[in-house]
């Protein structure tokens, strides 16, 4: 099963076990991470599951869509070239060891 990082605004750490097909964002909910608000459910709707995928990772994840990429500048924190929806994001074997860093608010 796939490991991902997902490291506060803090710097604290927590490393998941994170079932292939899953999003990043049930990942977040499901293992009780702080930082990932997730108000819509992973509709992407809201942008409360704002992420930050470092670049060496960037081009592993999926593109963003429409949806999302006009949802991130709805972000409590301003957007960066790194932000992500991690609802949008599906984890997979090649997601393997994925950091991801969370923003200092979701809302």
């Amino acid at each position: 099963m796939p490991k991902v990082t997902f490291v506060q605004f803090t710097g604290d750490s927590r490393t998941v076990e994170v079932p292939a097909g899953w999003t990043l964002m049930e990942a977040a909910v499901q293992n009780g991470v702080d930082g990932i608000t997730a108000e819509c459910g992973g509709g992407c709707a809201c942008a409360t599951c704002h992420v930050l995928v470092p670049p060496e990772w960037a081009a592993r994840v999926p593109a963003i869509g429409p949806a999302e990429n006009d949802l991130l500048e709805c972000t409590a924190v301003p957007r960066t070239a790194q932000s992500r929806l991690s609802c949008q994001i599906q984890v997979s074997a090649a997601l393997d060891g994925l950091t991801v860093n969370l923003p200092e608010r979701q809302s």
